[in-house]
């Protein structure tokens, strides 16, 4: 879906006069917080967020993933997939799979680490321990009970932080932001603005760690744009955070088209793009996420093969500060799951 301007706006009688739905649908999700889910026998680390659409989750579970593998651990990715068509559990194979198979999330992390799609997150734990994670890792899930979390570690970004604040439909989040704070074991905030600000005063009055972030642009994607004119086009939660990257970057950005998220490209749709960047003289560019959902059994076919991907990492400014925090929660959580 598209988000509605109204959730990152000032008060305005759409949001108003969907706040009753809201309290329900919060309601409903507060409650479903208190249940206990299964108990994974491994430790169990969610990277999520407060609310629906973009926050930088991709690329903090790459990241988190890097730095599991530098303690020794064998991280397996755990994910609902969706947008796919396959319940799972089932790993994801990018070189057979489609995007429409097991969302296009899953099959970008799964050309980078493994990755377990089940729509039915508890079902996907025994599939992950077969493949011999020591850890899983959970692409999105803080709100979902299934699988007894051992941190979780919320991804907020600093431009858009949590918008109106309102619950679903009336706004973007999820669940009462009030047990989502309470539930909340470190908290990240992407960027360089002030719109988390709040949030974060709030997690770190609680003890609990507060991680600035940054997106760093692959730097060859960005030597290969630079001095080129592009035309930018992204499905994804905040399009207009690609669109910012790639202009701090240095790179003309000439044109841009917004999708919603996990928007699935038809070929006319992407040929039309191709077709609008020749007749400017542009590069055409997108992110790999957007990129994904192009692939057919690993491979790009030929009428999108003139796209350029993006590609962005994580960077903590504080790495030291996260790999001590994951490193005790590993710990602590052994020390529960021993017999």
């Amino acid at each position: 879906m598209r988000e509605p301007a109204f959730w990152h706006g000032p008060a305005s009688l759409n949001a108003h006069l969907l706040k009753p739905i809201g309290a329900l649908y919060g309601a409903i999700a507060a409650r479903r917080l208190q249940h206990q889910g299964l108990n994974a026998g491994i430790p169990v680390l969610c990277v999520g967020n407060y609310h629906v659409g973009g926050a930088g989750k991709t690329p903090t579970v790459l990241a988190l993933a890097k730095l599991l593998g530098e303690l020794g651990e064998t991280p397996i990715v755990l994910s609902r997939g969706y947008g796919g068509k396959l319940r799972g559990p089932v790993r994801v194979d990018a070189a057979r799979h489609a995007a429409s198979d097991v969302g296009d999330e899953p099959l970008m992390l799964a050309s980078h680490l493994p990755i377990v799609v089940s729509r039915n997150r508890a079902d996907g734990v025994p599939l992950a321990r077969a493949h011999g994670a020591t850890v899983i890792l959970m692409d999105d899930g803080f709100q979902s009970p299934a699988v007894v979390k051992d941190a979780s570690l919320i991804v907020i970004d600093s431009v858009r932080g949590i918008g109106n604040g309102q619950v679903f439909p009336a706004g973007p989040l999820r669940a009462p932001l009030r047990p989502q704070l309470a539930r909340t074991d470190a908290l990240i905030v992407v960027g360089d603005g002030t719109a988390a600000a709040a949030v974060a005063v709030e997690i770190a009055a609680q003890g609990k760690p507060v991680l600035s972030a940054h997106l760093k642009p692959d730097a060859a994607a960005v030597a290969q744009l630079r001095g080129r004119r592009v035309l930018a086009f992204a499905g994804i939660g905040d399009p207009a955070r690609f669109f910012n990257t790639l202009r701090a970057s240095g790179i003309d950005v000439v044109q841009q088209r917004a999708f919603a998220d996990h928007h699935p490209y038809s070929q006319g749709e992407i040929e039309g793009l191709i077709v609008d960047a020749k007749r400017d003289g542009l590069t055409l560019v997108t992110t790999e996420k957007d990129l994904s959902r192009l692939r057919r059994g690993g491979v790009l076919p030929d009428w999108a093969r003139e796209i350029v991907p993006f590609a962005v990492t994580l960077e903590f400014d504080d790495a030291a500060l996260l790999r001590k925090f994951v490193a005790d929660r590993l710990f602590k959580a052994r020390e529960r799951k021993e017999p």
